[in-house]
C-alpha cells in the first residue's frame, strides 16, 4: 500500500502543467468579458478590442513549482463575428477548451434571450466540427462522470499536497458502478464542453432595488432560473463583481481546478445574493427549491420575462452645452434696430413713396428728353417752370386715353403706378374730366406762349 502511494506521488510530481489548454469567452457586448479576463490576469487597465481577441493567464502550481500559460479567446458580442469561432474552437482543441458564458446583472431581463442565443451558436458550431462519433461521446461521458463524482473536499489534508492529489485522482477515476445517479434534469443538453456561467456586475443589484423596485424575491427568482439553466447544461455558476472584487479570485482558482486539476476546496456559496458560486455537480432541483419559499408575488414556473420584465426605455441623459443669456437691454436694442430696418424697408417699397423722385411707368423720363404715348408740343418739357411740363404730359395722356367703360368680363385696367384698380368712370365723369383737362391744357399753352413772346421781345 505504501509503495503504491509513493509511486503515485512520484508520478504526480513529475507531471507538468499542459500548455495546450484554453478558455473561450462568449457573451453579449457590455457584459464585462474583457474586464473580467483582465481581472483574472491581474491587469489594471484593460484594452477593449474587436472581433476575436486573444490573451493569456499565467497559471502557477506552487507545490510543483511549475508554470504555464492559459490561452484565452474573447469573442465580440456582435453576431457578425460568430464566423470567427473556428479559430478559437476547432477539432484540435475541442477536448482542451473550457467555455465561459457571461451575462450582466445590469440587464437581467435579457438573460433568457442571451443564454439561448449563445447556446444555440455554440451547439451549431460544435455540430459543424469534423469530430468522430467516438470523440463526441467520450467528451460528453467525461463531463457526466465528473458531475457524478463531485464531492466537497474535506480539510483533513492539505489540498495541494501530493497525497491529497492522489486521493482526488482516485476519486475522479472511480468505477462507473460506484458513481451516484445523475441528477434529475441535469445534462438535458450535453455539448461535451465544460461550461462556466459567470454573472458579472453583481454590484448593480443595489441600483435595481433603488431604481427598479426589485425585491429579494426577484433576485431569488433570477437565481433559481439561472441555476436550473446551468443544471440542464451541466455548467458551473459564479456571481462576480470586478468593481467590488467579489468571487474573482475564487473563479480563478476554480478555472485552474477544472482545467489543470489544481486543488479547490471551497464549498458552494448560495447565502449572499451577489456572491453565489456553485461548482458543477453540487446543485440539484431540491436545493434550488429552497428559493421558492420566499416567492409570494409569483411562482417559479412563471415564464422568465413575465416576471423579470424590461423597464421602459430611458433616453440617456446627455449634457447640453451651457447657454449664457444675453443682457436684456442689449437684446431689446437689437430687436428695436431690426424693427426699424424692417419698417424702413417697407416704407421705401411703398407704391406712393416709390412715385417720388421718378416718373410714372406710363410716362418715363430720361435725361434731356420726354416721351409720351402721343407726342405733344415739343416746347413743353421738364424745364417748364413749376413742373408744368409734367402736368401737361399727365393731362395729355388723359385726353388720348380710350373712351368708354370696360366691357363686362374684361379685366379692370390699372393705373400703372401701384396696380390698384381706378374707380369706375361713367360717361358723364369722363366728359367732365376731358373738359377740365382741355381747359387746363389751354391755360398752360397760353402761359407758355406768353412766356415765349416775352422772351423774344427781350431779345
Amino acid at each position: 500500500m505504501e509503495s503504491e502511494i509513493l509511486s503515485e506521488v512520484q508520478k504526480q510530481g513529475s507531471t507538468k502543467l499542459p500548455s495546450n489548454k484554453s478558455i473561450l469567452v462568449l457573451g453579449d457586448n457590455a457584459t464585462g468579458k474583457t474586464t473580467l479576463i483582465a481581472k483574472l490576469q491581474g491587469v489594471e487597465d484593460p484594452k477593449k478590442g474587436s472581433g476575436l481577441e486573444y490573451a493569456y493567464i499565467d497559471v502557477k502550481d506552487e507545490y510543483r513549482d511549475d508554470m504555464t500559460r492559459l490561452g484565452v479567446w474573447v469573442l465580440d458580442g456582435d453576431p457578425g463575428h460568430t464566423n470567427l469561432l473556428r479559430y478559437a474552437l476547432n477539432e484540435t482543441n475541442y477536448a482542451h477548451t473550457l467555455i465561459i458564458l457571461t451575462v450582466s446583472m445590469t440587464t437581467p431581463w435579457s438573460w433568457l434571450e442571451q443564454m439561448n442565443h449563445w447556446i444555440k451558436i455554440l451547439d451549431d458550431h460544435v455540430k459543424s466540427l469534423k469530430l468522430t462519433a467516438e470523440e463526441r461521446e467520450e467528451a460528453q461521458k467525461h463531463l457526466v462522470t465528473r458531475w457524478q463524482s463531485y464531492c466537497e473536499v474535506s480539510d483533513d489534508l492539505d489540498p495541494g499536497s501530493p497525497m491529497k492529489r492522489s486521493a482526488i485522482v482516485r476519486n475522479n477515476s472511480i468505477d462507473e458502478d460506484d458513481l451516484l445517479p445523475l441528477t434529475e434534469s441535469a445534462f438535458t443538453m450535453n455539448l461535451g464542453l465544460d461550461i462556466v456561467v459567470v454573472v458579472t456586475k453583481t454590484d448593480y443589484m443595489t441600483t435595481l432595488e433603488k431604481n427598479f423596485d426589485y425585491k429579494e424575491e426577484h433576485f431569488d427568482f433570477i437565481q433559481q432560473w439561472i441555476r436550473r439553466f446551468c443544471l440542464e447544461q451541466g455548467a458551473s455558476l459564479f456571481y462576480t463583481s470586478v468593481k467590488e472584487d467579489k468571487n474573482c479570485d475564487l473563479l480563478y482558482k476554480y478555472l485552474t481546478h477544472r482545467i489543470y486539476g489544481l486543488p479547490f476546496q471551497t464549498p458552494a456559496l448560495v447565502v449572499e445574493k451577489d456572491a453565489v458560486s456553485i461548482p458543477a455537480g453540487w446543485d440539484n432541483l431540491k436545493k434550488i427549491s429552497i428559493l421558492y419559499e420566499n416567492m409570494q408575488s409569483f411562482k417559479p414556473e412563471n415564464y422568465y420575462t413575465d416576471v423579470i420584465t424590461q423597464p421602459p426605455f430611458r433616453k440617456p441623459v446627455s449634457r447640453e452645452t451651457e447657454v449664457i443669456a444675453e443682457d436684456e437691454q442689449v437684446f431689446l436694442a437689437k430687436q428695436m434696430q431690426m424693427l426699424q430696418e424692417t419698417q424702413g424697408q417697407m416704407r421705401s417699397e411703398s407704391p406712393l413713396r416709390s412715385q417720388q423722385g421718378k416718373a410714372s411707368p406710363r410716362t418715363p423720363v430720361t435725361a434731356g428728353s420726354q416721351s409720351s404715348p402721343k407726342k405733344i408740343d415739343g416746347k413743353l418739357n421738364t424745364s417748364t417752370p413749376s413742373g408744368e411740363g409734367v402736368l401737361a404730359n399727365f393731362f395729355n395722356s388723359l385726353l388720348h386715353k380710350k373712351s368708354g367703360s370696360p366691357q363686362a368680363g374684361s379685366p379692370r385696367p390699372t393705373n400703372g403706378i401701384d396696380g390698384a384698380v381706378p374707380a369706375a368712370m361713367t360717361p358723364e365723369r369722363m366728359a367732365a374730366s376731358r373738359t377740365d383737362a382741355a381747359a387746363e391744357l389751354d391755360r398752360l399753352s397760353r402761359s407758355v406762349k406768353k412766356e415765349m413772346d416775352f422772351t423774344q421781345s427781350d431779345c
